[in-house]
């Protein structure tokens, strides 16, 4: 099955395969490699940016190799438009083979037994955490997670941890204990030697060679051709125009943002929300596009003390220095079961202040219960979706009472000896917000997103009408038309969802694998 192939070619878009998977991203680089590795059926994987080959090819751009910083480029430009005014959030997604892996900020976590058991209660069944931890394990280990040795750890991440357990949060051995539901530790992460192993390499490098597996980027999915209840054709937007590809299996694993956005084009999706938008309707699906939710997050930020500069410019000249390194699963007041804040310490070289260092605490909360949706403004696949998270809107206020109290409790965490010695003054523009109704108030000024949408494509059951695909990835009301991304997820784990969203695609392709 092996064919040589020049490393720099462009492969053309063949007429048919048996299994198009619709971008090559945390979720669709695994199932395409999967599907190409366990069978012998064709797989053509579309991917909307550039392919860069192989990691051995050396072909890749630096900032997306190099696990120290988090990469700004091979992004899709989506942003909040006018709906934070005078604020514009930035939606960033990666726009590349390997997709937000090849550009986060390789924390691999797996979040609580209570997500994916709470996924299987909602009438998903082969979702519960026992049946999902052997994938955890599967996927980490293709992805070469390790947790990082007490050497590799900043002195900023060191002093933090010590402070965190100096304000009642312990240190742990592994974050990914998915029934420990309080402490901190180094985050457990995806970097071999310094370098982001994103999903590419781990399951597209083993099969590059393979005859039947087909990687073409730089092409766009425009929409699916649907007859008769099934997906007969992928519309690709190639580098020659619009290029029609027969198919017998259809995975849509384009994003949060990118799969409801094809499914709308492609005519599936509330009809009335289908017409405004100049497309045609050609499957009745009310909730594509909704259920849109992320972790809102706030960031405190902090002056710096010249011996901190000092201590982490010496640890840089022995050591790689990543910006983001520990995570601290804690508490706030509204918590009953599990956790629901994430507080972490980002800090290192940014030339963009005035110190030239930028030092903050990140507060998330993990189980947000405001909704949004994602719509599209018409049928061109260039033209970006229009995206409302809507965040702090749920009723009770729910979301924003768990952040005041996780500014608190970072605030807490600042001020133990452990850190106010090396990180100084709080400079947020909410750092002299000390009544509840202040704090409140910073936090809508100020909340912005963790990195992490899901939900546009929520799997249930046909009966309930807010539900797109079923339990094992398939979109109601075709024969052959899969979604499997962080798109499907019902709710947010209590996680960064690169792995979450990694273990989808490992989900859905031994099922596809089982057919």
């Amino acid at each position: 099955m092996a064919r040589k192939q020049d490393p720099s070619a462009r492969p053309a878009l063949p007429s048919f395969a048996d299994t198009v998977v619709i971008g090559g991203g945390t979720a669709g680089a695994a199932i395409a490699g999967l599907l190409a590795e366990h069978s012998d059926q064709s797989v053509l994987l579309i991917e909307a940016g550039p392919d860069y080959g192989s990691f051995a090819a050396g072909r890749w751009p630096a900032d997306l190799t190099d696990a120290g910083v988090i990469p700004t480029t091979h992004d899709w430009g989506y942003d909040s438009g006018e709906q934070y005014k005078p604020r514009v959030i930035g939606f960033e997604r990666a726009r590349v083979i390997g997709g937000c892996s090849s550009h986060n900020g390789c924390a691999a976590i797996w979040g609580s037994r209570l997500d994916y058991d709470g996924w299987a209660a909602l009438g998903n069944p082969g979702w519960s955490t026992d049946e999902l931890r052997p994938l955890f394990r599967a996927a980490s280990d293709r992805l070469r997670v390790r947790i990082p040795q007490p050497s590799e750890i900043t002195p900023f991440q060191r002093a933090t941890l010590d402070a965190a357990a100096e304000a009642g949060i312990p240190r742990v051995a592994d974050l990914n204990d998915l029934d420990q539901d309080l402490g901190m530790a180094p985050s457990p992460v995806n970097i071999v030697n310094g370098v982001r192993w994103n999903t590419a390499f781990a399951y597209l490098d083993p099969v590059r060679e393979r005859s039947n597996l087909t990687i073409v980027g730089d092409s766009p999915c425009d929409r699916l051709e649907i007859r008769s209840g099934r997906a007969n054709a992928v519309i690709v937007a190639g580098r020659e125009g619009l290029v029609r590809v027969e198919t017998g299996r259809v995975i849509v694993a384009a994003g949060t943002y990118g799969s409801p956005a094809i499914l709308m084009r492609s005519g599936i999706g509330e009809p009335s929300e289908l017409r405004a938008a100049g497309v045609a309707p050609a499957l009745e699906l009310p909730g594509v596009g909704h259920n849109l939710h992320d972790h809102p997050r706030v960031t405190l930020s902090y002056a710096g003390t010249r011996e901190l500069q000092e201590t982490m410019t010496a640890f840089a000249r022995e050591h790689w220095m990543p910006e983001e390194q520990t995570i601290a699963k804690a508490r706030s007041s509204r918590c009953e079961r599990g956790f629901d804040l994430h507080i972490y310490p980002v800090g290192g070289p940014d030339p963009t202040t005035p110190t030239g260092w930028r030092w903050t605490l990140e507060v998330a909360c993990m189980t947000p219960r405001s909704r949004g949706a994602l719509r599209i403004a018409s049928a061109d696949s260039a033209a970006p979706p229009i995206i409302d998270h809507r965040y702090l809107s749920d009723p009770d206020s729910e979301d924003l009472r768990v952040l005041a109290d996780g500014i608190a409790l970072a605030r807490e965490i600042a001020a133990k000896p452990a850190l106010s010695r090396l990180v100084g003054g709080e400079l947020s523009s909410g750092s002299r917000a000390a009544t509840r109704i202040e704090i409140e108030a910073f936090v809508r000024a100020n909340c912005w997103h963790y990195y992490h949408p899901v939900g546009t494509c929520r799997m249930g059951a046909a009966s309930d009408r807010s539900a797109v695909v079923d339990s094992r990835g398939r979109i109601h009301g075709l024969d052959n038309a899969y979604v499997a991304d962080a798109s499907s997820m019902p709710v947010i784990p209590r996680a960064n969802t690169n792995l979450p969203a990694l273990v989808v695609g490992e989900r859905v392709a031994h099922w596809l694998l089982e057919r």
